[in-house]
């Protein structure tokens, strides 16, 4: 069996001012409010244009505006770490919230996933775009400079146009949760891109250390080899340091991987070895067992985020955001 659509005809800001009785021009203006018009020829215009279901062009308004109403989410992390196999990390998660933001905003949000070897700035028609955790020198916020485009970042050095992860909260609470229920060597294992969440990790970590007297043993992957450069990490670190009792591993993608090393070591996660890990994501919750994390309250963190580039967009003074600070979940992992 076949079907066709029925084809209809788009109505037209003509349409509407012929059935209206008025230039195209008043009906225009009555429209898109502007202009010297009689708010009873205004609501005549808009009734004519309900009953005709005249919806008014997306092209020709951003025509007239010179916007795109268009925003993009973008990070440089590798797509195994924001993403994974599972496509449900840290990235879309804030993919999640900073579309539904931007629509009531009136904007759509463009999902440029990480993707390797592509430059999505060359593809895209956006007004401004929002940076997830960059690197000191990260190649797409070196261009969005280039090309004039204002954004915002999540996760970088704190300033004025980036909303805050607390870094710093989130490393002291895993940090200290693991002393406090009697561990005694920890490890930690960090990406070796350079973004400030990592950086933050190792200095609190060090700081503890120092604090607690407990002699620090740091380890770095790349964030490219996702779960395996996780696993390989942790083989070292075990071989090395037998008396380990602990190993905190804020990428959750590494966290996976260190999970499976320390099985495959002999060390299941949990009973001999505790395991706690940043983003309190799909990985940390079906992990075996599920990891002790952190919620970042990233609905709020997206939230703030599309709202602070829009302000920036209009050229509104810059509201401070007010996000929750991280708070611990605490999981099996950790627990011994």
């Amino acid at each position: 069996m076949t079907t066709s659509r029925q084809k209809f005809k788009r109505v037209t800001i003509a349409d509407v001012a012929r059935e209206a009785g008025l230039s195209p021009t008043t009906v225009s203006h009555s429209l898109n409010g502007i202009g010297q018009v009689d708010p009873k020829t205004r609501q005549h215009v808009k009734d004519v244009a309900a009953r005709l279901k005249y919806r008014p062009s997306v092209r020709a308004q951003r025509l007239r505006t010179g916007r795109s109403n268009a925003i993009a989410l973008l990070s440089s992390m590798p797509s195994a770490v924001s993403a994974g196999a599972s496509q449900l990390g840290f990235f879309t998660e804030l993919a999640m919230g900073s579309a539904r933001t931007a629509l009531l905003r009136g904007y759509v949000l463009l999902l440029a996933p990480p993707v390797d070897q592509c430059n999505p700035l060359a593809l895209l028609d956006m007004d401004g775009a929002i940076l997830l955790e960059p690197t000191q020198a990260d190649p797409i916020a070196r261009e969005l400079d280039e090309r004039g485009i204002r954004y915002v970042t999540i996760g970088a050095n704190p300033g004025p146009l980036d909303i805050d992860l607390h870094h710093d909260r989130a490393a002291d609470l895993l940090l200290r949760h693991l002393l406090d229920v009697g561990a005694q060597s920890i490890g930690l294992i960090l990406g070796s891109n350079g973004r400030a969440s990592q950086e933050a990790f190792r200095a609190r970590y060090l700081a503890l250390a120092q604090e607690r007297a407990f002699t620090p043993i740091v380890q770095e992957a790349p964030e490219e080899e996702g779960e395996k450069a996780g696993y390989d990490a942790a083989r070292q670190l075990l071989r090395q340091h037998p008396g380990l009792d602990a190993l905190c591993v804020p990428i959750d993608t590494f966290a996976s991987g260190v999970a499976q090393a320390a099985l495959d070591a002999g060390r299941p996660i949990g009973p001999n070895l505790r395991l706690v890990t940043r983003y309190d994501g799909l990985r940390a919750r079906t992990c075996q067992p599920p990891l002790t994390a952190v919620d970042l309250h990233l609905d709020a963190i997206s939230a703030a985020a599309v709202d602070l580039l829009l302000q920036t967009l209009d050229g509104r003074s810059l509201q401070p955001a007010i996000v929750p600070p991280p708070t611990l979940i605490i999981r099996a992992s950790s627990l011994g």
